[in-house]
């Protein structure tokens, strides 16, 4: 099966509508105050306007359910990634919007992959990201051979500081569960504003 792409830290309109015609499988938007590709009101309206095979992500870190109702209700989204601490009730609820949930882990060398298993029935994949103090965003690359603890079906996103120069090793992932990979930082001309050129070779090289 074909990898999907996510490219997440959207907030430029112009950006979105130019990365938008890449046709990426996920698009994501932070809504997630801190983070230096959090996206405006003003942009956030352009959300809604992006072709409806691409399945729009808003991305949230600990926020209130309330905020993330409205949130998604207000901008059309597909997806909701949960990139802090959310308990399995509060997936669940989310799950309860109809979106497909995304549970984010920052993976490090003790990280124990058996608490996953209680998220099992209220999320559709995971993501694994390098473990960081400021919940994603971070450019670095976690060790990919971590993943070899990973038991269960449940597939996932791979997140982390992933490059053009990672696409080889990409592929030569032989694991079913590697549903997408998810790319940000390292394809930015600075935070929020990606560089359509390198992401054009990155999608063309993944897929040959």
């Amino acid at each position: 099966m074909k990898l999907k792409i996510k490219v997440c830290g959207m907030k430029h309109a112009a950006n979105i509508a130019v990365v938008a015609n890449l046709r990426p499988d996920y698009m994501g938007f932070i809504f997630y105050v801190k983070s230096p590709r959090y996206i405006s009101e003003v942009a956030a309206e352009l959300i809604k306007y992006v072709p409806q095979d691409i399945k729009t992500v808003g991305v949230f870190v600990n926020d209130t359910l309330e905020n993330v109702k409205v949130t998604v209700s207000k901008n059309h989204l597909k997806a909701v990634q949960l990139h802090g601490s959310e308990d399995v009730d509060y997936c669940r609820e989310v799950k309860g919007l109809g979106v497909e949930v995304i549970k984010a882990f920052g993976i490090s060398t003790d990280f124990d992959f058996n608490q996953l298993e209680v998220y099992l029935p209220v999320v559709d994949y995971f993501l694994f990201d390098t473990q960081t103090p400021v919940h994603g965003g971070s450019g670095k690359v976690f060790d990919w051979n971590l993943l070899e603890k990973y038991e269960l079906a449940k597939p996932y996103f791979l997140s982390g500081g992933i490059d053009l120069n990672h696409t080889e090793q990409i592929k030569e992932i032989k694991d079913d569960r590697l549903y997408a990979v998810d790319v940000n930082s390292k394809f930015e001309l600075e935070p929020g504003l990606k560089d359509v050129e390198k992401l054009k070779f990155f999608f063309d090289d993944l897929n040959n």
